[in-house]
């Protein structure tokens, strides 16, 4: 009898999991997220051969994932934790701020999407609508945060906007969903066993 009511007691019963709260798994299963994110934000690419000094880095895909899986808030949790504790390796706020923008810009609005929505034309849907708001906040952020840490004017910014900005910015947000698109059903699957 007591073997048998131990059985059906949860181990996971602290303060996190009441009220439909995080679990201790959803807990360490972010934790784990949020320190890929973290490595991964030191792997850049120059993807942009007209301006090689846009550096791309694939952390935002497994933010992008944590969006899909467990909701826009743990998305954008993964996008700003591994970038602040970046701070402290390699001190570059305004390169941290605007990648922090980029991220959330596309991880948020597009996971509210495909919740809204649902299925395989949510998940399009939400990726169309948050590159496009993530490239639009990429090219707003660059017109008012590169002049504060570069001799670049904002006429300068501007008038790269066309050839540069959005050309890298779209392809940016073009391999982060289409690489989120590829390994986001089997970490789902395997992140809810």
């Amino acid at each position: 009898m007591a073997a048998s009511m131990h059985a059906r007691v949860s181990h996971d019963t602290h303060s996190t999991t009441s009220g439909g709260a995080w679990s201790t798994q959803r807990i360490a299963t972010t934790a784990l997220l949020c320190a890929l994110a973290f490595v991964l934000t030191f792997v850049e690419v120059s993807i942009f051969p007209p301006a090689p000094w846009l550096q791309y880095d694939p952390s935002a895909i497994v933010a992008f994932v944590a969006a899909l899986v467990y909701g826009p808030s743990t998305g954008a949790l993964v996008v700003v934790l591994p970038w602040v504790l970046k701070t402290l390796f390699s001190f570059n706020p305004w390169g941290h701020l605007m990648a922090i923008l980029a991220g959330v810009a596309l991880v948020v609005p597009a996971a509210l999407v495909a919740r809204r929505v649902g299925g395989t034309r949510g998940l399009v849907l939400g990726m169309v609508v948050g590159s496009v708001v993530a490239v639009a906040a990429c090219v707003v952020g660059n017109i008012f945060v590169t002049p504060l840490y570069t001799d670049t004017t904002v006429e300068v910014v501007i008038q790269s906007i066309v050839p540069v900005l959005l050309p890298f910015n779209l392809l940016k947000v073009v391999i982060t969903s289409v690489a989120t698109a590829l390994i986001h059903k089997p970490v789902s699957a395997l992140v809810n066993r």
